[in-house]
């Protein structure tokens, strides 16, 4: 036999588990050994009658207040706080340099230190002064050194060539 604790009304089906008039679990009678459940000494489950409001339905976000252009700078500057927009710096004169420094090398033979290593050099130069002079505006300051390095080594080689050209005439 089965009673429901919480009306006290008694079943006496062994398949029944649910009281029929207030869905509470059956336990054993009292006269009844109650039946193991735990194999271990846990303590029992603690049924709440109503469950808690965990995304309630009248949320608001807090207003959102202006601030000064300070202030917001150093809340993008915080380590794991995520910027609204990420400006990327500007690395158009080192690409070219290093674009026209790398073509110059293989027409080094046809003059072409002069007329693309030469460009190099100079823009390079103008990209490492700019990478160097403001580094949250510009950078590529690797770039623009590898295209005025090879800019330069190109030009050098292709004037000696030139003279060389010229003496051999």
């Amino acid at each position: 036999m089965k009673q429901c604790p919480r009306c006290n009304q008694t079943y006496s089906d062994e398949n029944l588990n649910f009281c029929l008039d207030d869905g509470e679990l059956l336990t054993a009678y009292a006269h009844e050994p109650p039946p193991a459940r735990y194999d271990d000494d846990s303590p029992p489950t603690i049924m709440l009658n109503e469950s808690r409001v965990t995304n309630p339905s009248n949320w608001q976000a807090p207003p959102v207040r202006w601030q000064p252009p300070q202030q917001r700078q150093n809340i993008v500057n915080r380590p794991f706080a995520s910027p609204a927009f990420v400006q990327s710096r500007d690395q158009t004169l080192p690409t070219i340099a290093l674009i026209l420094g790398i073509l110059s090398l293989p027409l080094i033979c046809c003059y072409g230190g002069i007329w693309l290593g030469l460009p190099a050099a100079v823009l390079g130069f103008l990209g490492m002064r700019n990478a160097d002079s403001d580094r949250s505006r510009h950078g590529g300051r690797g770039m623009a050194i590898g295209g005025m390095v090879l800019g330069v080594m190109s030009f050098l080689t292709s004037i000696v060539v030139a003279i060389i050209a010229l003496i051999a005439r």
